[in-house]
């Protein structure tokens, strides 16, 4: 669901990421220079968005014909406290960009915005967010896509790779915990399918998207569903160890019911040449990358 504005030779004349010390604006950030585009990082050491008066202060690094990818937030927003942080973040973007308007903003959300669906979900899901996580990231879409500003919003599902800070339940922790002969405990048996997509995925996508001024929403996701614990069984694999891999009772229900696949047919009609990775070769290559010498 997005339409692209300029071809796919052209380039921003500056893209501006707001948040440039997170996960995917790092990869998002080397995609781009090897594309020779000129990117400006905006990190906290250059403006604390949370902070009274930011607006101003990020609207000054800010030109009109910048192409701007809105990255920052206090992620995960776990409670109120979170979410409140989060509103000011959004405040202080959408005070920049309305005294300095923009040429394009991208902003990356998230697929917490949807509601749980018994069938593949695509790009028009309704939004229907469960969570203050998704209740925040479906607030920024709505306070950026209203500024009059060519605007798309890409909405990744679970993301790994390597260098990731979280570490979070997935293929991040058990890789790490593989390497580290380190014990799997699963929530339940580990049963419950989901879609992983891999971060240079994710910044190739919004590279894509930047190059081509595209406008409106795309979903991030491999298409894919994988156990929790065959993505245990593949991280030990991969780590080439013997690591117990167990289950543990659960303490409340399983996320989105267990099962949360993507369609990502406005992925290939977007993009045809674009291919994501398969979760055991992302995982591989994370490997490689965070630990070269095994």
């Amino acid at each position: 669901m997005l339409t692209h504005h300029t071809n796919a030779d052209s380039r921003p004349e500056r893209v501006v990421v707001i948040g440039a010390n997170s996960f995917v604006a790092r990869a998002l950030t080397a995609r781009l220079i090897t594309a020779g585009v000129e990117v400006l990082g905006l990190g906290r050491a250059q403006v604390d968005l949370a902070a009274d008066g930011a607006g101003p202060i990020l609207a000054g690094f800010l030109r009109p014909t910048d192409s701007v990818v809105a990255v920052a937030a206090k992620a995960p927003c776990r409670n109120v406290v979170d979410f409140l942080v989060n509103a000011r973040i959004i405040a202080t973007m959408v005070d920049a960009l309305r005294a300095q308007p923009v040429a394009h903003l991208l902003n990356i959300s998230s697929d917490a915005v949807y509601g749980d669906e018994p069938v593949p979900l695509t790009e028009a899901a309704p939004a229907a967010p469960g969570s203050l996580h998704g209740a925040m990231h479906l607030s920024r879409e709505i306070a950026l896509s209203g500024l009059g500003i060519p605007f798309a919003t890409l909405r990744p599902t679970l993301i790994y790779g390597a260098s990731d800070p979280h570490g979070g339940y997935g293929p991040n922790m058990f890789r790490r915990k593989a390497n580290r002969g380190e014990e799997i405990l699963l929530f339940g048996e580990g049963e419950e399918r989901r879609d992983h997509v891999a971060v240079e995925d994710v910044a190739e996508l919004a590279a894509r998207i930047l190059l081509r001024r595209s406008t409106g929403r795309l979903n991030a996701a491999s298409g894919q569903v994988t156990s929790f614990r065959d993505i245990a069984v593949a991280a030990a694999r991969i780590a080439g160890r013997s690591v117990a891999i167990t289950g543990r009772p659960r303490s409340g229900p399983m996320p989105h019911n267990g099962y949360r696949p993507f369609d990502v047919s406005a992925t290939t009609a977007a993009f045809p040449e674009f291919t994501y990775t398969d979760l055991e070769s992302g995982m591989v290559r994370a490997q490689a990358t965070e630990f070269p010498h095994g």
